[in-house]
């Protein structure tokens, strides 16, 4: 990363009073772009991989003089989370804007699929330096079988898992979440996959389901995209509980 270099967020949308992403009261920002295409995205308009003529623009700098204007609401445990789209396809970013955070000791999460993960030098340096800035990872699992996951997302979930095993290995707070989606992955068989697969985790400090919904179908309709899943509908609260209860979540 050149120090001479201006870095600069691609930032899809801001909201300045969080409540369901990372501890206590906090500034998100969603940054644009995600390489995934999950069937029950509800946020499609993120997508798009932004070019060099992207207009909204900020600096880390900018961006943390933004947030701090609300500081006085986060209490002992708010702070900021970047989000997505998929939020490490700008890790330099990232890096840059935690590290400044970090020096006015806000806390700090990262919500995040893992798509972008690989243990190659160049990805993987930079991930190592993320960490050193980033107190909480958020991390979405959307299926815990790689086929399942492939059709569901288009992408393999092999590195995505990896990468929870990592942070786990680092010493690296997590929160596992998984959108419950009827037919698709709320299988027993899956859902006992997934909490095997959790329960070797040493980081683990909370496990959410995310209720399917379509509360997003209209963007797709709205950008020209089919939407595959419209048959589907909502889980009931007995498939929820008994999804949390597989899965060990009081």
């Amino acid at each position: 990363m050149s120090e001479n270099k201006q870095i600069y967020a691609r930032v899809h949308s801001i909201e300045s009073f969080g409540s369901a992403d990372g501890p206590g009261v906090r500034f998100l920002v969603f940054l644009q772009g995600c390489n995934m295409r999950c069937k029950y995205c509800h946020n499609p308009d993120t997508w798009k991989l932004p070019g060099d003529d992207y207009d909204n623009l900020k600096t880390p700098e900018e961006l943390l003089k933004q947030a701090k204007r609300y500081k006085s609401y986060w209490g002992k445990t708010g702070g900021i989370t970047v989000s997505g789209g998929e939020a490490l396809l700008q890790i330099d970013f990232l890096i840059e804007f935690f590290k400044l955070a970090k020096q006015d000791k806000i806390h700090t999460t990262l919500d995040t699929a893992g798509n972008p993960f690989t243990r190659e030098p160049e990805f993987f340096d930079k991930f190592n330096e993320l960490l050193k800035y980033t107190d909480l990872f958020m991390l979405d699992i959307k299926h815990i079988d790689d086929e399942e996951h492939k059709k569901l997302t288009g992408f393999t979930n092999k590195n995505i898992l990896d990468m929870a095993e990592y942070l786990s290995e680092q010493g690296k707070d997590m929160w596992i979440r998984h959108v419950l989606v009827p037919g698709i992955n709320d299988d027993e068989k899956y859902l006992k996959r997934l909490y095997e697969f959790i329960s070797k985790l040493k980081t683990v400090k909370k496990v959410e389901i995310l209720p399917y919904h379509t509360l997003g179908v209209f963007k797709w309709k709205e950008l020209g995209y089919k939407y595959s899943l419209e048959d589907v509908e909502p889980p009931t609260k007995e498939q929820v509980e008994r999804a949390k209860e597989i899965l060990h979540i009081k």
